[in-house]
């Protein structure tokens, strides 16, 4: 797997807003957080979205969740970026459309996991996707140093194993992790065809026509339960509409090298979202694996930074 350059994209990219500055700020507010803010804030969304999701899965069962997640979600960036759909070449309706796919097939198969094994676990296990990506693809020894070292948190944070956890919960977790690689690519490549969050809602859109058979045959009527959608808009919200837009935005600019060590924030993250939503409390063990995971990231963005500093340097002596 190769790389996706961020900063090919340049600010010639079309600026028509990805999200309405009514619900969100408006993409200059957003875009001043920096990628590295606004990768973290997607984290932040995305896996408290997870724990309200895990919350209504009695009600909705982990497929009904999903299709309704995905629905809200493109009905809300479709209204909101009004994608065009003319004007765009083979290629470009390929890659969203597998991006779409890749959406449909990580989500479905996390929702799988963490109807079987703990929130803080499945993520645990899912991020060792973007952490493969992150070695696969790197260019420098010191991100190994970085993807080690934060490997290893996620392996304390897991305990150091997870023999009593459901063998298909687990698979289910590993599977969703490699789409979630698949997902960084995809992504990367959709926001540089693609105007602002239009190839994101797009894509969406394809998620959301892929899963909804599966939704409804496992859940039927259950899902136009007025309290069932009410908390299906929120988890597409949280989980969806908000940390896409945020991660497509940041891969514009931030290599996906870099991207995937960040994403390793995220059983920490997981594990804060289990303890305040789904009252599962936080070891002494854990709270050291999200110190190593932090570290790491910090490490990874410091690289990055610097890289970024010499790249400038040599503009200027150029």
């Amino acid at each position: 797997m190769s790389t996706p350059d961020a900063a090919a994209v340049t600010s010639s990219t079309p600026t028509r807003a990805a999200v309405s500055e009514s619900t969100t700020g408006g993409p200059r507010r957003w875009n001043s957080l920096g990628p590295v803010g606004l990768v973290l804030a997607g984290g932040i969304s995305v896996q408290f979205g997870g724990a309200l999701a895990v919350s209504l899965m009695p009600r909705a069962g982990a497929l009904g969740v999903v299709a309704l997640r995905l629905v809200v979600a493109a009905v809300v960036l479709l209204v909101v970026c009004r994608p065009r759909l003319r004007g765009h070449s083979r290629t470009d309706w390929g890659t969203v459309i597998v991006f779409g796919v890749t959406m449909a097939a990580m989500n479905g198969l996390f929702y799988q996991s963490v109807a079987r094994i703990p929130l803080g676990a499945a993520v645990t296990l899912e991020v060792l996707g973007p952490l493969a990506l992150s070695v696969l693809t790197s260019r420098r020894a010191i991100n190994i140093v970085w993807a080690g070292l934060a490997l290893g948190g996620v392996f304390l944070l897991s305990g150091g194993g997870f023999d009593s956890l459901d063998p298909i919960g687990v698979a289910f977790a590993l599977a969703a992790g490699a789409m979630w690689a698949a997902y960084i690519i995809f992504s990367a490549r959709t926001g540089r065809r693609f105007p602002q969050a239009d190839g994101l809602a797009l894509a969406m859109a394809v998620a959301a026509v892929l899963f909804v058979p599966l939704g409804v045959a496992e859940s039927g009527t259950k899902l136009l339960d007025p309290v069932t959608l009410g908390l299906g808009a929120a988890v597409a919200i949280l989980s969806s509409v908000l940390p896409y837009t945020l991660e497509l935005l940041a891969l514009r600019r931030l290599p996906a090298a870099t991207f995937a060590i960040l994403m390793s924030l995220e059983p920490a993250v997981a594990a804060t979202a289990g303890f305040l939503v789904l009252d599962q409390a936080l070891s002494t063990v854990q709270a050291l694996a999200i110190a190593l995971v932090i570290a790491a990231s910090m490490g990874a963005v410091r690289t990055q930074v610097g890289r970024g500093r010499a790249r400038a340097s040599k503009r200027d002596k150029g």
